[in-house]
């Protein structure tokens, strides 16, 4: 088999999802041309998309370094780089590819995705501009658009580009789950998960589920401000009216009315949700699954020590209530981190990360065995 029928081979079965056979037959291809760039930039894209992140890595540098002048190989080192989480690198990737070939529209796109993702949105704006100028009728163009334009809070922005993609392929599941957010942004709350549940039953091997757990964990992320805000206020006017007792009635009625408005907010969010997303929560990653939990009993206990309070104004409970919101915020953030652990980028960055930690403790180890060598030497020194 040729590079060239090979290349052909690999894009179709990619085309219909066959990633791991795309893969196989791109590697029996380069075992014969080992340095063709081609060949190596779509098995670069073939792994990242099956997530093998570092193997993609590898095999775009190799083919940037059979051919430096490919943009399309810099193109897809830049969405690497992305999907690593290296967005300083992705930038200068993308420039590079802006570069080489200025009047092709990927090179724009992902630039504009790197620059958003370095929150410098208006030179986002800008460069998925030049991209869509370059290709008015690209969904994939109109989705980056959609996607800065979100990013830099411009939902009305975002909607039109990702329903003008829409308009051009009705079917995209990316642009049905970008709508699906931006509703849920919106507190459209029905709208969005029966958008979600649509895309899932349409693509049953790839359930988002984190996605349709969005009514639970936007709840409870509410209800960790407004219930930080609440039993802090309530606790100090709550010990102002130890000393001061035409304090309390406010103190009490405060609390009540916190629990109130925590209670209405709940109920605007998941009446509307249905089961769909509990369903959702118990094929969730472990982590996020028990973090939302512990999580959901925090602010029910937070919730009844403002209620208790209200009702017996026993100042006590709200110094509980305060003590636990240190608990509640520990467990966001392992929730942040239970949400990413089956993504491949960010398990890379983790990784990473402990890697130059290991490095840097075993760095400190030697300076310090070099400092206790350099002192006792000196110590024992002859004068």
């Amino acid at each position: 088999m040729t590079a060239v029928t090979a290349y052909q081979r690999a894009s179709a079965l990619l085309d219909v999802g066959r990633d791991a056979q795309a893969v196989e037959t791109l590697r029996a291809a380069l075992a014969g041309t080992p340095d063709d760039a081609a060949l190596l930039t779509l098995l670069c894209f073939a792994l990242r998309r099956r997530g093998d992140l570092p193997g993609a890595l590898a095999t775009v540098e190799a083919a940037l370094a059979a051919e430096p002048g490919r943009p399309e190989t810099h193109v897809e080192h830049a969405e690497t780089l992305l999907a690593l989480l290296r967005d300083d690198a992705a930038r200068a990737a993308a420039e590079q590819a802006v570069r080489l070939a200025p009047d092709r529209p990927s090179g724009h796109l992902v630039l504009a995705r790197a620059l958003a993702a370095d929150r410098r949105f208006a030179e986002a704006r800008a460069a998925a501009a030049r991209g869509l100028a370059l290709a008015p009728r690209s969904v994939e163009a109109l989705l980056t658009v959609a996607d800065v334009a979100r990013d830099a809070g411009r939902r009305d922005e975002a909607e039109e580009a990702a329903r003008a993609a829409l308009r051009i392929d009705p079917d995209n599941d990316y642009g049905r789950w970008l709508l699906a957010m931006l509703d849920a942004e919106r507190l459209r709350v029905r709208r969005s998960l029966r958008t979600l549940r649509d895309v899932a039953r349409d693509n049953p091997g790839r359930p988002n589920v984190l996605s349709m757990t969005w009514p639970i964990r936007r709840l409870l992320s509410g209800l960790r401000r407004w219930l930080t805000v609440a039993v802090v206020l309530t606790c100090a006017a709550a010990l102002i009216a130890v000393r001061f007792p035409p304090m309390l009635p406010p103190s009490r009625l405060m609390a009540a009315v916190f629990v109130l408005f925590a209670a209405g907010f709940s109920v605007r969010l998941l009446l509307p949700a249905g089961a769909l997303p509990w369903r959702s929560l118990r094929l969730a990653p472990s982590l996020l699954r028990r973090s939302l939990h512990a999580r959901m009993v925090v602010a029910v206990v937070q919730s009844g020590l403002l209620i208790g309070y209200a009702v017996t104004a026993t100042t006590l409970l709200t110094v509980i209530a305060v003590v636990l919101v240190p608990v509640q915020l520990i467990l966001g953030l392992t929730a942040a981190i239970g949400a990413h652990l089956d993504d491949p980028g960010h398990l890379h960055a983790l990784r990473d990360i402990a890697r130059r930690l290991r490095e840097l403790r075993a760095e400190l180890r030697r300076w310090w065995a070099d400092t206790r060598r350099d002192l006792r030497d000196a110590w024992h020194d002859d004068p």
